[in-house]
């Protein structure tokens, strides 16, 4: 069995501290075959809480398309026994909400998380992947999909680089 500094427990530390972000969001993610994206910028800062289990980031900007002084949080909390990642989203988007959380870890510097959800009453999976998470600018992307995972649109990029 590994030890516990190698199960998992650490993958999120690379964000630690804090980032610039430019955000390419689809204007309309539920519409099929979307393709008019608007670009916006963000600040984040990641901690680590629950003595390392888990992290949170807090964003923030005032470019959000529609939504000037958009905050939103994710947090991240570590299940040691199963070696997965949940991650739950909320923003100012959608007040009082706390999104189904996605699934899953890393393999290397890719990291895969998914759920099943609702979007205005259509059902969905969401799906977070994290790319180049060693590099100086990791990558992360939403993709949703509405025909179980066969195939997948991508309606939210994020390049981060340290503030």
């Amino acid at each position: 069995m590994e030890s516990s500094e190698h199960d998992g427990r650490h993958d999120f530390d690379f964000l630690f501290g804090r980032w610039e972000v430019t955000n390419l969001k689809l204007a309309s993610p539920l519409t099929p075959g979307s393709h008019d994206w608007v670009e916006f910028s963000s600040s984040v800062e990641t901690g680590p809480v629950l003595a390392g289990l888990g992290n949170v980031d807090r964003y923030r900007s005032a470019t959000f398309p529609d939504r000037p002084g958009w905050e939103a949080v994710a947090l991240r909390l570590f299940d040691p026994g199963a070696r997965t990642w949940k991650i739950w989203w909320a923003s100012t988007a959608v007040p009082g909400d706390l999104d189904t959380p996605v699934i899953g870890g890393f393999a290397g510097d890719h990291g895969l998380f998914e759920c099943e959800d609702l979007l205005d009453g259509r059902p969905l999976k969401v799906r977070y992947e994290w790319s180049e998470v060693g590099s100086p600018s990791p990558q992360w992307r939403q993709s949703f999909s509405f025909d179980d995972g066969r195939s997948w649109q991508t309606n939210w990029t994020m390049a981060w680089r340290r503030a």
